[in-house]
């Protein structure tokens, strides 16, 4: 998911080396427009929080590669923008996308690289090329993106306000809703909610669903043999139990105000990932943000960490230039290329063995280092099925039943041009 911009992202150190090298060059690119025996391609770049990150990297590459000229294209909605693209065959040499069902519907069609064959995944955290490939492949096995930085889904928190009310980080369900009374005993309100924006009720829903729905739901809800009226109906009930210890104005309330009145301390806990980390950051909140794995059942075994690849990389499968593509590829995957932006942007880094040392993440971290991660559930929902409108609905009006008909009757009107991801089943 794209979030609203926080700060700009800071320059990388090695980058002060070669900047005037790399401003020499791209001056020299404008006088000379697309000519002068370069080569250009297109890197299409979805993440509005890193535009000034990912074209200072541009620059970088452009000075170790005068051969190539990279035009670096920013637009304000991605997804629409990709697919009008799509339309006319215009399908861009190099991008950067979020791993969500809209990627996994592209990847399944063919649009991008299978990169299964590439040394570069040798590096990655096979648990994140696994969450890739979930999403969508377009043969059996393939892997159409390489993963280059992840979040973490569970709970953020208020480490200074636990310590004084006597709060253990909660590691069972039972837990969780005794620390929110506790809270609420208290006077504080233990999670802000966010509803005026939808999408967020879709981020504790991830991690309830993944841990306390059928391990192959998914699957089954593709072949027709379960329903969300069967599978779906304990975690949505579990939803409901942690609005109910939000503030009263949860339904006009939306993501930015929400990060800044937790910022300011007006509660204890934020029912979001590590995405949100820079923006509550940016309202300098005198505590110091903290981050557990949302225990979704009374057995600590059974948690897991949600955690999906936010940024991953490709190219056009049918690119004019795929050398030059690859080239840049490489270039972005470096491992310092990743941690860095990973640090810059409180992000989990998706090289295999690297970490986060930001203390936003040390609460999940040994999720992470054991592959105890699963990706977002919600990734397997397209546009088409109105998942946020129907949970934001369901928190306001209470209405369990609407929500879990609601559910099942739009997902069966797209079932069954459904071939990509995990309802992609091979009977």
């Amino acid at each position: 998911m794209n979030r609203p911009p926080t700060r700009p992202p800071r320059r990388r150190g090695r980058a002060a080396a070669g900047a005037l090298l790399a401003t020499a060059l791209v001056a020299l690119a404008g006088c000379a427009g697309s000519g002068g025996g370069r080569t250009e391609i297109t890197f299409f770049q979805f993440k509005s929080e890193a535009v000034t990150y990912f074209e200072d990297l541009a620059a970088q590459f452009e000075a170790e590669n005068p051969d190539i000229r990279v035009v670096v294209q920013n637009v304000p909605d991605p997804e629409t923008a990709l697919r009008t693209r799509l339309v006319k065959d215009d399908v861009p040499d190099v991008l950067t996308l979020n791993g969500n069902g809209t990627f996994g519907e592209l990847a399944s069609a063919g649009i991008f690289t299978d990169f299964s064959e590439d040394p570069l995944l040798m590096s990655i955290n096979p648990a994140y090329v696994e969450v890739v490939q979930a999403l969508g492949q377009s043969t059996p096995g393939a892997v159409n993106g390489i993963p280059f930085a992840a979040n973490a889904s569970g709970v953020l928190y208020n480490v200074e306000l636990f310590e004084a009310q006597g709060v253990e980080v909660p590691t069972t369900w039972e837990e969780l809703v005794a620390a929110a009374e506790t809270f609420q005993a208290a006077g504080i309100t233990p999670f802000y909610g966010m509803l005026g924006d939808a999408w967020t009720a879709q981020s504790p829903l991830a991690p309830l669903t993944a841990q306390d729905a059928p391990e192959d739901f998914f699957e089954q809800r593709f072949a027709g043999e379960t329903t969300f009226a069967e599978g779906w109906r304990q975690p949505l009930e579990k939803l409901a139990t942690l609005y109910g210890f939000t503030q009263p104005n949860a339904g006009v309330v939306g993501y930015q105000d929400g990060t800044r009145a937790f910022a300011e301390g007006e509660s204890a806990m934020l029912l979001l990932g590590s995405y949100a980390v820079p923006q509550i950051r940016s309202f300098e909140p005198a505590f110091t943000v903290g981050s557990f794995a949302f225990p979704a059942t009374d057995d600590p075994g059974r948690t897991t960490l949600v955690s999906g690849v936010d940024v991953l990389v490709t190219t056009g499968a049918d690119a004019p230039h795929p050398e030059e593509a690859q080239r840049f590829v490489e270039f972005l995957l470096q491992p310092d290329v990743v941690q860095e932006y990973s640090e810059d942007q409180v992000a989990v880094p998706a090289i295999a063995g690297a970490s986060n040392p930001d203390p936003a993440l040390e609460g999940v971290q040994e999720y992470i280092d054991s592959g105890r991660i699963q990706g977002f559930t919600d990734h397997q929902f397209i546009p088409a099925i109105p998942l946020p409108n129907v949970l934001q609905q369901y928190l306001l009006d209470g209405d369990l039943e609407a929500a879990l008909d609601g559910l099942d009757s739009s997902w069966d009107r797209v079932a069954q041009r459904r071939t990509w991801g995990l309802g992609a089943v091979q009977s």
